[in-house]
């Protein structure tokens, strides 16, 4: 595999060998040695899988720190735009953020640690989505971002996306009480 540190360095974009001929395709979506080996740290505890109709964008999501989430993610059918916010205090990428396309044609995984927030936006009629968690999902500790928070100035493929309630009412980063966002260094 091949294993790209995106403009975040600790977002990383994951390319699987992929073996294809006239009857279709293998890969190996994880082998917990090589993904360690790249800095891709677990135990994964939780696997969860989303569906979404085109345009519907989730996120931006994150746990607060004692229940923190990283996410290993990919697509299983469809596309998708994925993003990755850093909202950890004191780094020195605070609120910045990366993307990637992630479809069921390239095979790419996009590895978010803990301490980001991530939100993806479905590029296709349909996708499903992929996630391999660090921890469990805790809803008393999820946390959402405003998807068009202006200082984090995301560059979303779409102006209307579908939105949750949740989402659609979601702060911005500012609007977050600072002494519960994940640390820097820790």
């Amino acid at each position: 595999m091949k294993v790209t540190a995106l403009a975040v360095p600790e977002v990383l974009l994951i390319e699987p060998r992929v073996l294809g001929d006239d009857r279709g395709f293998f890969f190996e979506s994880f082998h917990v040695a090589r993904y360690a080996e790249a800095g891709i740290a677990g135990p994964f505890v939780q696997d969860n899988q989303s569906f979404s109709q085109q345009g519907v964008l989730r996120g931006l999501h994150l746990q607060w720190p004692h229940h923190a989430q990283g996410k290993l993610v990919s697509v299983v059918q469809g596309a998708v735009w994925d993003v990755a916010v850093d909202v950890r205090r004191g780094s020195p990428t605070y609120g910045q953020w990366v993307g990637a396309e992630l479809t069921d044609r390239n095979h790419h995984q996009l590895w978010v640690p803990p301490g980001f927030a991530h939100g993806f936006v479905v590029l296709s009629e349909t996708a499903r989505f992929s996630y391999k968690c660090t921890a469990p999902y805790s809803s008393a500790d999820e946390v959402s971002i405003r998807w068009d928070d202006p200082t984090l100035a995301v560059q979303w493929p779409v102006r209307t996306p579908t939105l949750s309630g949740k989402d659609a009412v979601a702060p911005l980063l500012a609007e977050l009480p600072p002494e519960r966002l994940p640390q820097y260094g820790r």
